[in-house]
């Protein structure tokens, strides 16, 4: 189960945007890979152990099956390990909205981006396994972490949607705001799913926060 809920929330694509070139393109897919494994190994000993606080850099690096040092070279901390699994996702969805077709409508390309990176959480998880995660996703140290990926997540995002739409992120507000508005519709869905007895699954919380978004957007002003 624990495995489960690790590819559930980072699951590993090759859509995640690397440069162009075919050695540049290894590299830096060798370099996602590894942090992938990082972040997921965390996470993974986190659940089993009851919490990040029981689990040390080398305990992370050796379930990775990386050296030690390599830790250093894509983290500053396992809290911040934890917290790249929400920024990676949102690059991961960013990739995906700009392989939509051309002549898709823009919410309709991004809502399908969003939730194919949902896929495989169609079904609930246990009680027990949820308590767990939600304890150790929401403790102080890691909500502090939260706050700082949660920028990350959102600019990721609005270059994406920036690109789509042929605008300047530079200049116009409105790629930073739609990314804005769907990261924050995505994570109330997620802390819905934390929070929720008896359990129930992701994506429909994800695919209803977003309808919901849609059509608070499109209600006329009172």
């Amino acid at each position: 189960m624990i495995g489960k809920i690790c590819t559930t929330l980072a699951p590993m694509t090759e859509r995640s945007p690397v440069p162009s070139g075919p050695v540049a393109g290894r590299r830096e897919r060798k370099k996602l890979a590894t942090r992938h494994a990082l972040s997921s190994a965390a996470l993974q000993l986190a659940l089993e152990r009851g919490g990040i606080e029981n689990v040390t850099i080398e305990d992370i690096t050796t379930r990775a099956d990386v050296a030690l040092r390599t830790f250093s070279n894509y983290f500053a901390s396992k809290n911040e390990a934890l917290a790249a699994l929400g920024a990676d996702r949102a690059r991961r969805i960013g990739a995906s909205l700009l392989e939509r077709p051309a002549g898709e409508p823009l919410w309709e390309a991004l809502t399908h981006a969003v939730l194919q990176h949902y896929e495989g959480t169609e079904q609930a998880f246990g009680r027990e396994q949820m308590t767990a995660l939600g304890r150790i996703l929401q403790t102080p140290g890691m909500r502090g972490e939260y706050l700082k990926a949660n920028f990350e997540m959102q600019h990721a995002l609005a270059v994406a949607i920036a690109e789509r739409t042929g605008t300047d992120i530079d200049t116009d507000m409105f790629p930073q705001i739609l990314a804005g508005a769907v990261i924050a519709a995505s994570q109330v869905a997620t802390r819905r799913w934390y929070a929720a007895d008896p359990p129930v699954p992701l994506r429909p919380l994800i695919e209803l926060a977003l309808r919901q978004l849609a059509t608070a957007c499109s209600r006329d002003t009172p």
